[in-house]
């Protein structure tokens, strides 16, 4: 279960744009950042504060050891929640609405790849099932899905001199009428 401070810094546009970018390119100056995401320096980095606050990414030195730049890594690559996770009213209705920030930020990112996919030379897929499952069973596909996923990442060679592309998977089970 995430801290719900986790939940509400990813929640926020920019911020999660950011986590995406650090997630892909690593270690990262400030300027580079704001360039790549087009947003201002001085809103990434308030934005950066509050990320550090919420635990999810760590100032680290320059690679070539100017102090004066300010470089940021994520200091946590995967996050996950669920609304049944929290009791408090209150939280729990933080944790829908980042839920419904997430699946617009999911969706925003699919339909992109819709619009551009005519003009590229990569595919992608689309995959989904129905099937009768207890809370326990669903609980079981989610860290089955995670499981796969982090296999998948940690087979990947990144130094052996093939082009890649970023790749943006996204899976959602829930409970749906029959």
């Amino acid at each position: 279960m995430e801290h719900i401070s986790v939940i509400t810094a990813i929640a926020h546009p920019l911020r999660r744009r950011m986590i995406d970018h650090l997630l892909l390119h690593g270690a990262t100056q400030v300027g580079t950042l704001a360039r790549a995401l087009d947003a201002q320096v001085g809103s990434i980095s308030h934005h950066l504060r509050m990320l550090k606050k919420a635990g999810m990414v760590e100032q680290v030195d320059a690679p070539d050891g100017d102090g004066r730049t300010s470089w940021w890594q994520l200091a946590r690559t995967s996050f996950t929640w669920s609304t049944g996770d929290y009791d408090s009213p209150s939280e729990a209705l933080l944790v829908r609405e980042a839920m419904r920030v997430n699946v617009r930020h999911q969706l925003d990112l699919l339909q992109r790849w819709h619009r551009s996919a005519p003009q590229s030379d990569h595919d992608g897929f689309s995959t989904d099932s129905l099937a009768w499952a207890t809370q326990g069973e669903l609980n079981d596909l989610h860290a089955r899905v995670n499981a796969l996923m982090d296999d998948w990442k940690s087979g990947i060679d990144r130094e052996d001199g093939q082009e890649r592309m970023p790749v943006f998977f996204f899976a959602h089970g829930f409970p749906t009428e029959a």
